[in-house]
Formats: C-alpha cells, sequence, structure tokens
C-alpha cells in the first residue's frame, strides 16, 4: 500500500469514526395497545423537555388489540422519554402518562 492510499484510509477511518459518534441511534421499540379503546394520539418527550412533541401517529391510529413499531428520529441520544396517551373521545378511558427508559425495555404496553 502507497503512502498516500494509507493516509487516504486512515482519515476516512477517523472520518467515519467521529461522524458515528456524533450522530445519535434512532430509537425503536414496539408499542401495543391492549385497552378496549382506540388510542389516537402518541406524544413523547425526552425527560426533561417541558413540551410535548409532535403526534408520533399522525394520521394513524392503533386499534385494540394492535401493535406498531415506533422509532424515534429525534437526533437525541437519550433513552428515558415522558409518554403520553390520549384515546377517542368515545373512550371510558381518560388520558395516560408515564416515564419509562425505552432503551432497556424493547416495548412498551398500554393497558387498562
Amino acid at each position: 500500500m502507497t503512502a498516500i492510499l494509507r493516509k487516504t484510509l486512515l482519515l476516512a477511518s477517523l472520518f467515519s469514526a467521529c461522524s458515528a459518534t456524533a450522530k445519535a441511534e434512532d430509537l425503536i421499540f414496539m408499542l401495543s395497545n391492549t385497552t378496549n379503546s382506540t388510542l389516537e394520539r402518541f406524544y413523547t418527550s425526552p425527560v426533561g423537555v417541558d413540551d410535548w412533541e409532535q403526534d408520533v401517529f399522525g394520521e394513524d391510529v392503533l386499534e385494540p388489540g394492535e401493535s406498531v413499531r415506533i422509532t424515534i428520529r429525534d437526533g437525541r441520544s437519550v433513552c428515558e422519554y415522558d409518554m403520553r396517551f390520549e384515546f377517542t373521545e368515545d373512550s371510558n378511558l381518560d388520558t395516560l402518562e408515564d416515564t419509562q427508559d425505552l432503551c432497556k425495555m424493547g416495548s412498551y404496553t398500554v393497558h387498562e
């Protein structure tokens, strides 16, 4: 290998390593609804942030008995999130809130 090629590979390796450490990982987990009500809105926010971010579902809902894979791409490297679950108006369930370390859990189940 030539000296120029070795330097180029070394610089590329260093750049890749720096990019990897600077970029936060996506947080992925399974969300299951075991209630008898439709989960209409789901909000998350890292612990310590005093504002709910956008509804994760957007136009979608999570029906009773359904599960969905959630990916949080917020650019943060945190695991502890506050969560807010809002059900349809005709539901007998109040809004639920919880705080969990989603990295350790890998899944979260909403239940009555």
